[in-house]
């Protein structure tokens, strides 16, 4: 599992580990302050594999353990791969989300006389969390469905 920390201990050694693969360029930039400052862009490499990260199928564990990753996905979506690219993320999302309820109400279902207050309880919460995200997902959909719309009327 990976972690994030805003320190400038973790982000200047992870911007010249990008660099150094030849993701990012870095250029230093004189501003009206005293300071300069290091600027980084992306280079056609990391702009490759930014999409290629993007665009990665969905997989169940991704619904399981990495739902923050895949919120920043679609959050760089639709500047990075367009609107195509950020309407397939969430219909890969509503497919695996509708997919996985099931499973997880059955779990519930099998287990709830035997589970402690707290296990019921916690699984709860998480088919809740799950069940929200799919009405989520649903909402955003129907979103790019009235801007697709909206488009065509301008036409």
């Amino acid at each position: 599992m990976t972690t994030y920390s805003d320190s400038p201990g973790a982000i200047y050694p992870a911007l010249q580990r990008l660099e150094q693969q030849g993701l990012i360029r870095g250029s230093i930039e004189e501003s009206s302050g005293l300071r300069r400052r290091q600027m980084f862009r992306l280079t056609p490499r990391g702009v490759a594999e930014l999409k290629k990260w993007i665009n990665r199928p969905l997989v169940r564990a991704d619904v399981i353990r990495g739902l923050d990753e895949v919120m920043l996905r679609f959050a760089f979506s639709e500047q990075v791969v367009g609107t195509p690219g950020s309407v397939r993320l969430l219909k890969s999302l509503l497919i695996e989300l509708t997919s996985y309820l099931p499973e997880l109400r059955e779990q519930l279902t099998a287990n709830k006389q035997a589970m402690p207050m707290s296990g019921r309880l916690a699984l709860e919460s998480g088919l809740r969390s799950y069940e929200c995200l799919l009405e989520w997902t649903k909402y955003a959909l129907a979103g790019y469905v009235r801007q697709e719309k909206k488009g065509a009327t301008k036409s």
